[in-house]
């Protein structure tokens, strides 16, 4: 049985606090393996996203080097909109008997009844919720009423959506993202223009 924990997000652009968060979440969950899910088609993202093939390419570069992260492309290839208990559900079917761990910001937890079927995914895995400094997740009461485990991961206060925005005005992105991927969003001219929210 291993212990494996799933990363989902845009991931527009991959950035260091991720990285560190995913870091974290090896250790304080002695996971065997974190699998990084660049989202399809996130059914609550209304903006354009970067195409999907530069998200994935950024995150092999961020993860590069840490033999227990692994890139699933399963959301990638799936049609339609991204659900997560439809990855859970998926990954667990080929994989059964493992232990899953689902790393969500305080955002995601703070808005988690309003997934589909958010009870049985709250039944199939124990949720890793990523705290930004000074700010407690607070679960909606439907959340709260229903019996699930969770541990806190610390969480660095760094946004995609700002460094698209920097991007966006032609400033330097290097600090905020792996040096790698600060090379990739430069040679592929990603966020230049009209910051998207």
């Amino acid at each position: 049985m291993k212990r494996i924990g799933l990363f989902g997000g845009t991931f527009d652009p991959v950035h260091v606090a991720h990285v560190a968060l995913a870091r974290e979440a090896l250790g304080a969950l002695a996971l065997d393996e974190l699998r990084w899910i660049p989202a399809g088609q996130p059914w609550q993202k209304a903006r354009q996203l970067a195409a999907p093939q530069h998200r994935e390419a950024m995150v092999r570069l961020a993860i590069e080097g840490e033999p227990r992260f692994v890139l699933d492309r399963c959301e990638l290839k799936r049609q339609g909109p991204s659900f997560t208990l439809d990855t859970v559900r998926e990954l667990q079917a080929k994989e059964p008997g493992n232990d899953w761990f689902l790393i969500l910001g305080q955002d995601q937890y703070a808005g988690l009844h309003t997934w589909r079927d958010w009870r049985e995914l709250l039944g199939r895995v124990t949720l890793a919720i990523a705290n930004r400094p000074g700010v407690t997740p607070e679960p909606h009461p439907d959340v709260r009423k229903v019996p699930h485990q969770m541990v806190p991961l610390p969480m660095m206060d760094i946004s995609s959506t700002a460094i698209r925005a920097l991007a966006a005005r032609g400033e330097g992105v290097t600090d905020l993202v792996p040096p790698a991927v600060a090379r990739y969003i430069d040679q592929n001219d990603l966020y230049r223009g009209t910051p998207r929210s």
